[in-house]
């Protein structure tokens, strides 16, 4: 990681929800959901709260970098329909050698949809996908 990210450190990002992003379309095969009320899932807000701190913490990449989320303490607590701009603010909590603890809440312009914390690792690209290749069928041991 390049020097320069420092605890307390905050950023905003925003994102208008859409359509797909909703509990009944999250697996298109799991049919038990199709009555779900039509609302971002919270598998969606964790990938936006991820894509938050994700965009603070790229400037910081040295080259053949990136992060990968490795731990999630969140809470999803009012509904947010599609077409609303959900706006997440973010703030480094902790920086451990490679691993970057950050403090998350998401507004949707009428409440507060979620909040937590959120650790990203940082990882080589190359040899992280070594180790993936190595699990592929026809490709590892």
């Amino acid at each position: 990681m390049k020097p320069g990210l420092q605890i307390g450190a905050r950023a905003s990002f925003s994102r208008v929800i859409r359509p797909e992003e909703v509990v009944p379309r999250l697996f298109p095969d799991a049919r038990v959901m199709d009555d779900m009320p039509e609302v971002l899932s919270s598998a969606y807000m964790i990938g936006l709260f991820e894509w938050a701190c994700v965009e603070q913490l790229a400037p910081f990449y040295e080259d053949g970098e990136c992060s990968l989320g490795t731990a999630f303490d969140l809470t999803h607590c009012a509904p947010t329909p599609p077409g609303l701009t959900v706006t997440v603010d973010t703030e480094v909590q902790s920086i451990d050698g490679n691993f970057i603890w950050f403090k998350v809440r998401g507004h949707d312009g009428h409440d507060l949809i979620g909040e937590g914390r959120h650790l990203r690792g940082l990882i080589g690209k190359e040899r992280f996908e070594k180790r993936v290749a190595a699990k592929r069928p026809g490709e590892g041991a």
